[in-house]
């Protein structure tokens, strides 16, 4: 039988089949399997075989056609999937309580990139700024290219819209602690009834209320994975020379400088990227991202 991994804990993993949502256990040839990441996930494909006592095990996990991977946290380098075989990545921050950390979303950005994923950012919470104030904080990643969604889940703002851009797709719904990804869920599919974070007001920072991933069954049809909220995003597996290339407003003007290929971006004379800034075709902030990035600055405890 073969299903896809809804949600995992302590080693038991539900599983969704033609017959129902099983509970399942990891055969032990799987456990013994040398593989770099995260051996079973929420959105893999896998199969399943009976057990002796009545109950189903996981005998082989299906390659992944797309993963959303970051650096895990600590000291020891190593991989950590959030969630495996998705569409699209849908990046919510809120535009204030908590106040967003726009470096942040350039890592979530970048993650996509490189991943092959599509992103979809949901700003949120916008009955709490002028309108004004909302278009000029995302103003950078519209002229990027980025397709940008308003909403405000208590007021029902931009629902609609979020509903039909998941609908029959499977989503990744990241973001930092507070920002409103459970209460989102909850208003695209009334009766869900996850629990929704409460702010800090001395740190602004949001309270974790899903504390693993879990890919939840749209009645409109697909998934969508509510992953827990991050206080860090580390990049995993991007070379510092692959990196102007996983910002879209590079793109015109890589390959244009004086040292070609070989040119880092970041103090070079004679840089068609750094002329881009001047002219004011690529946006200052996400340029002091990128040269962030590529020195390897580590961004700790983001929100």
């Amino acid at each position: 039988m073969t299903g896809t991994v809804l949600r995992a804990l302590g080693g038991v993993y539900e599983v969704q089949t033609e017959a129902g949502a099983l509970e399942a256990t990891i055969r032990g040839r799987v456990k013994r399997e040398e593989r770099r990441e995260d051996k079973v996930v929420v959105g893999d494909e896998v199969d399943l075989e009976p057990t002796g006592d009545s109950g189903w095990a996981i005998s082989r996990v299906h390659p992944r056609r797309s993963a959303l991977v970051r650096r895990a946290p600590g000291k020891a380098p190593r991989p950590k999937t959030i969630v495996a075989n998705v569409d699209q990545v849908v990046i919510v921050f809120a535009v204030a309580h908590p106040a967003p950390h726009l470096r942040m979303l350039d890592r979530f950005l970048v993650l996509c990139e490189a991943n092959g994923l599509e992103p979809l950012i949901v700003a949120n919470k916008t009955d709490l700024l002028p309108p004004d104030e909302v278009d000029a904080l995302f103003a950078p990643y519209r002229s990027a290219g980025y397709p940008i969604l308003t909403t405000a889940a208590k007021q029902g703002i931009g629902i609609a819209e979020l509903r039909d851009a998941i609908c029959n797709r499977t989503s990744a719904l990241a973001g930092p602690s507070g920002v409103g990804k459970s209460s989102l869920l909850n208003a695209v599919q009334p009766g869900l009834g996850l629990r929704v974070a409460s702010i800090s007001e001395a740190a602004q920072k949001g309270r974790h209320t899903t504390v693993t991933a879990q890919l939840i069954p749209l009645d409109c049809g697909g998934y969508v994975a509510d992953t827990p909220g991050l206080r860090e995003l580390g990049l995993w597996g991007i070379e510092p020379e692959e990196l102007a290339h996983y910002f879209p407003e590079f793109q015109p003007y890589l390959g244009m400088c004086r040292f070609g290929t070989g040119c880092t971006h970041t103090h070079e004379p004679a840089c068609a990227v750094q002329k881009g800034v001047h002219e004011g075709a690529i946006h200052p902030d996400r340029y002091d991202s990128y040269r962030r990035l590529f020195a390897g600055e580590d961004e700790e405890d983001l929100m």
